[in-house]
């Protein structure tokens, strides 16, 4: 199944995947709401999934297949190489994880070992996540230091929610939210929530 608000990505998939044998497209969508009710319909073995999409971003997408179709499993294919979003996509239930900037042969590979049970990234996040690794300046503030938790405070943090808002919409208490908040500050190096906001912004993360 393929999902992605532009046109011609999609006819260019379909186009792409249609002469390889053993693939066959059951569905695509550009409309998010739409998308679920295909997946919820078709259960295709792979969807193939994009994360920037109106109204209905990717994200939502994928939560909601991995409750309306629980076995088929989706590849995030994205515009964004930050490890950032990969680690984010396949926290949330996604198999495999590719650019647009891959070529045909490396999605093709994300294909065959996620239908086996295996998860895929593709090679430039690899050696973005490797630049990472052996990065002897350890005092650049990296956003794939924090946890899902802190990714997701992080987010709301961002979005102008106070502690006691974000307290009561995770549903845990207000202490603990100011603990989080005191890790994401020291985790990324900064020194305040204002500091957090224009990291976040200038990273152009989508959290």
């Amino acid at each position: 199944m393929l999902i992605d608000d532009h046109t011609l990505i999609r006819e260019t998939w379909r186009a792409l995947l249609n002469t390889v044998k053993n693939i066959e497209i059951v569905a695509e969508s550009g409309d998010g709401h739409l998308a679920l009710e295909m997946a919820r319909t078709t259960r295709p073995d792979i969807v193939l999934l994009d994360i920037n999409m109106m109204p209905v971003s990717g994200i939502e997408v994928l939560k909601m297949i991995r409750k309306l179709s629980p076995a088929s499993r989706v590849i995030v294919v994205s515009m964004h190489s930050q490890p950032v979003y990969a680690k984010k996509m396949l926290r949330l239930g996604a198999k495999g994880y590719v650019t647009k900037n891959s070529p045909l042969n490396e999605l093709l590979d994300a294909i065959r070992e996620v239908s086996t049970g295996n998860i895929f990234v593709c090679q430039e996040v690899k050696k973005l996540i490797s630049g990472q690794l052996t990065d002897d300046d350890q005092t650049v503030p990296d956003i794939n230091s924090l946890s899902g938790r802190e990714l997701q405070i992080a987010g709301l943090i961002t979005a102008g929610g106070s502690s006691k808002d974000i307290a009561a919409e995770l549903g845990i208490c207000l202490k603990t939210i100011e603990v989080h908040r005191y890790n994401i500050l020291k985790k990324l190096n900064l020194r305040n929530t204002i500091s957090l906001i224009r990291y976040i912004n200038a990273h152009a993360v989508d959290l």
